[in-house]
């Protein structure tokens, strides 16, 4: 793989967005914590220092170690990098009268400057940060400023560094995306090479000279990403790929066979196991989070270690392990805080003696789809919504019964089947039903009633990072909430979530 761009996290949940506007160029990238980055950087054309909700002020403030980046490889400094720069380079920052955050628009750019080739005046930009930048750093040059942020952008003469005060990643600052190819293509000169294509010709070639002649377990789940890694792996070792999908009892409705039916065809070689009974057993009782993700994921690898002893001298776990999968567990002081545990991230217990082989685990979740397309899988399949590893565990709040599942299982089908015959499904990138830990008082016929609530759920992204709430029309989700009140035994009210991701996250645990 092509490194090219090196981000450092500083901890801004935005650091991911820079990844994602960083790849819609085709340049490849990594986010790494400021404080444990590779030590070799001769495979980097550039770097980019990330937001933070820290003050540089402040005691306890992120200093990273850029003895090996500034003045050696071009460098673009975001927000906190901006601020860092400036206090311990000479400068000064200072806490602002107002905090800055939200819009603003650029009054003065610097003229023949190549970081705002296209960008005109007045251009939008969004801040985010209660410090200001009051004096520059040694030898800086100021490039543009706003009506209230006097030195929003500089570069420093004999280096190729630029800083910004503003976050050119975020949707609302509307030329960000131009000025970070202008600084990475047009000034670092980095090359546009990461496409489809070429991601499948090297993954493909990494994972034969990696497996050879060995045997690879993988798990299915019928979604995008399993489905996407089989079919690279299997184009990469053809039949010492063993494909298994495993019923945790916890899928969608009738789920277990169709994706079964779905894979033929396909020329995998895949298993249906079910073990549906055995992980709600384990699952009985517990009504934490996390515990209910740990103790799946345990399960998980028990199947697969008794399914692995069924093959044959097999050596590797393949995963569909996704790049915003590896951020999101990573847990160090400051840099990104950790939202939630992955079922598929972090490794395998001493007794499982099988090694990880993880294809997507650089990918975004559009990117995964487009490799998939690149490599002919069927567009109904890649154009399903994701669905989470743990399953509907992780959506009926509280402790799971079987009554529970069904219940789900039967609102949920109500609810995607709905979405399908409106023509909404293409529309949504990812929906589902919540089971919620009350009851509400109903009327149904005569009687009164004491029964469930469920909310639904369905959300616009790119790749889940961001979300927002879709516009559902009033009357679908009227036809949607009589039906599953009429079909769905147990259930007497609806709610339709309407949160944005952040500060909510798209499931509800």
């Amino acid at each position: 793989m092509q490194h090219n761009v090196l981000i450092l996290d500083f901890g801004s949940q935005y650091t991911q967005l820079i990844a994602r506007r960083v790849r819609e160029l085709n340049i490849f990238c990594e986010i790494f914590p400021y404080n444990h980055f590779p030590s070799d950087l001769s495979p980097y054309k550039a770097v980019v220092l990330g937001g933070s909700p820290f003050s540089v002020r402040a005691e306890d403030a992120p200093h990273p170690n850029l003895s090996q980046i500034r003045g050696k490889l071009p460098m673009l400094a975001v927000c906190y990098g901006a601020q860092y720069l400036a206090h311990f380079s000479g400068g000064e920052v200072a806490a602002s009268n107002t905090r800055e955050y939200g819009r603003a628009n650029l009054s003065y750019i610097k003229e023949n400057e190549v970081f705002f080739n296209g960008v005109s005046e007045n251009s939008q930009v969004w801040m985010s940060h209660s410090d200001s930048i009051k004096a520059l750093p040694t030898n800086a040059v100021k490039l543009a400023s706003t009506h209230d942020v006097e030195y929003a952008a500089y570069k420093i003469d004999g280096e190729t560094t630029y800083a910004i005060q503003y976050h050119p990643e975020v949707f609302h600052s509307t030329d960000g995306s131009k000025m970070l190819k202008n600084f990475l293509v047009d000034i670092a000169e980095v090359p546009q090479n990461f496409t489809p294509n070429a991601f499948v010709e090297e993954m493909v070639g990494e994972l034969k000279e990696k497996l050879g002649n060995d045997k690879v377990v993988l798990g299915l789940s019928g979604g995008v990403d399993s489905t996407v890694a089989a079919v690279l792996l299997h184009q990469a070792i053809g039949k010492n790929l063993y494909c298994i999908f495993v019923n945790n009892g916890l899928l969608r409705k009738n789920e277990f066979q169709n994706v079964l039916d779905q894979y033929k065809g396909m020329g995998l070689n895949v298993k249906g196991v079910d073990a549906g009974d055995r992980f709600l057993g384990e699952l009985a009782g517990i009504s934490d989070p996390e515990t209910k993700r740990k103790t799946i994921g345990r399960v998980f690898i028990e199947v697969f270690d008794d399914e692995s002893h069924l093959i044959e001298d097999v050596k590797w776990l393949a995963q569909g392990t996704i790049y915003p999968d590896v951020i999101e567990s990573v847990s160090v002081k400051g840099p990104s805080a950790t939202i939630k545990s992955h079922h598929n991230v972090g490794g395998l217990p001493d007794y499982m003696k099988l090694k990880i082989v993880e294809p997507l685990r650089m990918l975004f979740k559009d990117e995964v789809r487009r490799v998939g397309a690149t490599l002919g899988i069927d567009p109904e399949l890649l154009g399903r919504h994701p669905f989470p590893g743990p399953g509907l565990s992780i959506r009926i709040l509280g402790d799971i019964t079987p009554e529970k599942v069904q219940i789900l299982q039967d609102v949920d089908a109500v609810f995607i089947d709905g979405l399908k015959s409106w023509g909404l499904y293409d529309k949504v990138w990812q929906a589902g039903a919540i089971l919620l830990p009350v009851n509400s008082v109903g009327v149904m016929g005569d009687e009164r009633t004491y029964e469930k609530v469920v909310a639904l759920r369905a959300v616009e992204s790119t790749d889940g990072m961001t979300a927002d709430w879709v516009h559902l029309p009033y009357d679908f989700l009227m036809k949607v909430s009589n039906d599953i009140i009429n079909k769905v035994k147990g259930v007497n009210r609806v709610v339709y979530d309407i949160s944005s991701k952040p500060p909510a996250t798209i499931e509800w645990e």
